[in-house]
């Protein structure tokens, strides 16, 4: 258990002193800025009117209250949060070649299950903790531009969808890791991320979306349908592609040593 809380508190200290995170959350931030702005353009017809082309795409948002507003919160999270979760795991677990620390974390007397496991908790864990930063923000601006239609039930409603699609992106970020490990870097859990991405929007658009895990949370979120209306099946694939890129990675770091120059 010490080995563990050790592996934890060193992986957890890698990411207090990068400033990759910091960057990444500065980027992130720009996407409630965003919806603020959307909701912002759709409270002043003349306003929108006036925008052209901006306004126009600030009317997929819908209207100008806060069930549409969290909605588009949940939304930005199941579609950005592919982007940039898949990229703070790709940096946890990459780092370490591109860095060329993999082998001292190979030569410490630690479990290798441990090291895997610390990194996936404190991926996770950053993870959540942007996602929280991003819906506070958002929650701030939504009060300031006081929106209409607030309601005990319809936040709790909307935080609920928000925390869901959270999990669900969260997790679909575990094959990133392996594919980190796999090409020993940066590029090819990128491009992977990129791919699931765009493939994320097209199989969607072909009505296969519950069966393609990038897909399932933009569509619980309410991007396509009604916020939450997937079937069971939908969740288990979710669940499935993170357990499976979870012992990919692990099975990776694990039988790894003829890989070691």
């Amino acid at each position: 258990m010490n080995y563990f809380l050790n592996a934890l508190y060193a992986e957890g200290l890698k990411i207090r002193k990068s400033k990759v995170v910091w960057i990444i959350m500065a980027a992130f931030t720009i996407a409630p800025l965003m919806a603020g702005f959307f909701m912002f353009v759709l409270k002043s017809p003349v306003l929108a009117k006036n925008a052209g082309l901006l306004g126009a795409k600030a009317q997929i948002a819908g209207e100008a209250s806060w069930p549409s507003y969290l909605s588009l919160l949940a939304q930005i999270i199941s579609v950005g949060g592919i982007l940039i979760f898949g990229f703070v795991t790709s940096w946890i677990f990459g780092r370490e070649y591109a860095d060329k620390t993999a082998k001292d974390l190979l030569a410490l007397p630690y479990s290798r299950s441990i090291i895997v496991t610390a990194k996936f908790l404190i991926a996770m864990l950053t993870n959540f903790l942007l996602s929280i930063y991003i819906v506070c923000l958002g929650i701030f601006i939504g009060l300031m531009l006081g929106l209409p239609q607030w309601s005990h039930e319809i936040f709790t409603q909307g935080l609920y969808v928000l925390l869901v699609v959270t999990i669900l992106t969260i997790l679909l970020s575990s094959p990133v890791a392996f594919f980190a490990c796999y090409s020993g870097g940066y590029l090819a859990p990128l491009g992977f991320v990129i791919l699931t991405l765009v493939l994320s929007q097209i199989i969607a658009a072909a009505g296969f979306g519950d069966f393609f895990p990038w897909s399932i949370p933009a569509i619980y979120s309410g991007i396509a349908r009604e916020a939450g209306a997937i079937g069971w099946n939908s969740f288990l694939i979710i669940l499935a592609t993170g357990l499976i890129g979870f012992l990919s990675t692990l099975y990776w770091w694990l039988f790894t040593d003829q890989h070691e120059g």
